[in-house]
């Protein structure tokens, strides 16, 4: 048997995904508008500079991984233009439905699928760009994502990961008072489900930070990676190439 982190908790591998499905399933309805209470909307400016440095251009072929609401989907459908495509995935049945529909809402009919971010249902060498925003700490085995990315990614193509991280040391009393104490409190009131955000307090705090997600990104075999510190470091943006 193996462990892994669920949150501060301390889980069998195989019981993660049933527990990160489980936070999520419950908080789909509520997740847009946590994320803008979360934030004070700061989670839209990350999203655009995810996309602004993925360098997608029109024409091109986008796999978003763990996409949720589509809203990285959305950002880079302007990118590629008719020409292009932005394939929306999510392991999520709940949140995958959100980003579904919304899409079609807008009259953007591209390819949705659900699928497992370690065993990406792509050909090798298939998109130009592979995004993941604020889901690679719920995945069990990163290494194993970050290696199905660059996968299929075609030669030249870019990994974009837009996660939490370590935040600047000046800042981590307050930014713990506001995950341990503030974040539950308004899980409870606008979601009605504090465990779920105080889950995601929990698995902030266990996810790799800058640097060593750096290192996982490059043992993954992608080259020239390189990070761009958010908000204080509240989050950040990862880029790695397939050369």
């Amino acid at each position: 048997m193996s462990n892994t982190h669920f949150g501060f908790e301390t889980v069998d591998e195989k019981d993660k995904a049933k527990r990160v499905a489980g936070v999520f399933t419950s908080v789909a309805g509520k997740y847009d508008v946590m994320n803008d209470l979360m934030s004070a909307g700061l989670h839209r400016i990350w999203k655009r500079f995810a996309v602004s440095v993925s360098g997608v251009r029109t024409g091109q072929r986008v796999l978003d991984v763990a996409g949720g609401s589509a809203d990285l989907s959305r950002l880079f459908l302007k990118q590629v233009g008719s020409s292009g495509q932005v394939v929306l995935t999510d392991i999520n049945n709940a949140m995958l439905r959100v980003g579904r529909d919304r899409l079609l809402d807008e009259g953007a009919n591209n390819p949705v699928a659900q699928c497992d971010a370690e065993h990406l249902p792509f050909p090798d060498n298939y998109f130009d760009c592979v995004s993941i925003a604020f889901g690679l700490r719920n995945v069990t085995h990163k290494d194993a994502a970050l290696r199905e990315m660059k996968r299929v990614l075609k030669p030249g193509g870019r990994v974009i990961v837009l996660e939490f991280s370590k935040i600047a040391a000046p800042l981590e009393k307050a930014y713990d008072f506001y995950s341990f104490k503030l974040l539950p409190q308004m899980g409870k009131l606008i979601a009605n489900d504090a465990d779920s955000y105080r889950y995601l307090a929990e698995s902030i705090r266990m996810h790799p930070g800058q640097e060593e997600l750096k290192q996982m990104m490059l043992d993954a075999g992608l080259e020239r990676v390189e990070y761009f510190n958010l908000t204080g470091g509240v989050v950040a943006v990862h880029r790695g190439y397939k050369l």
